[in-house]
């Protein structure tokens, strides 16, 4: 996916209500940029956060930040205050534009651990006779 950037007509909104946040440190500016920038990249790729680019700065720096703004709730204060404005339209995320990680689309998953090495019957299965089987189940078969 390609790099997130804010116009900077855009970007002049976000750091005014940013900086109108008393309990938000915002910092320099270009710093907080890239980061609002990375988040907002996180949420359209679906991406975990490792995967991350370099451009947006470390990954788990990113992380560490974005959950410090989600236990203060300055992102849905943002998206209370943009959610009307439609030149902050980009900014706005739904689940409408958000990406699934692919195992939360159910993919399958990969479990070898839990197939059975006796090769007998699973838990929770049920087990059919064969209805050609003479005897009990389990036993060979003898005339």
């Amino acid at each position: 996916m390609s790099t997130v950037e804010f116009p900077d007509q855009q970007w002049s909104k976000i750091l005014r209500f940013l900086r109108s946040c008393p309990d938000l440190y915002v910092g320099a500016e270009a710093d907080c940029r890239r980061f609002v920038e990375g988040v907002l990249w996180m949420a359209r790729s679906g991406a975990q956060w490792r995967l991350l680019p370099e451009t947006y700065g470390r990954w788990n720096t990113v992380y560490r930040r974005f959950a410090r703004w989600c236990e203060k709730g300055i992102w849905e204060r943002m998206h209370h205050h943009f959610v009307d404005d439609p030149d902050m339209e980009h900014l706005i995320i739904d689940s409408t534009i958000v990406r699934a990680h692919p195992c939360a689309a159910g993919a399958p998953k990969k479990r070898a651990a839990s197939k059975p090495a006796s090769g007998g019957p699973q838990p929770g299965r049920v087990q059919h006779q064969n209805p050609h089987q003479r005897g009990r189940p389990g036993q060979p078969f003898a005339l």
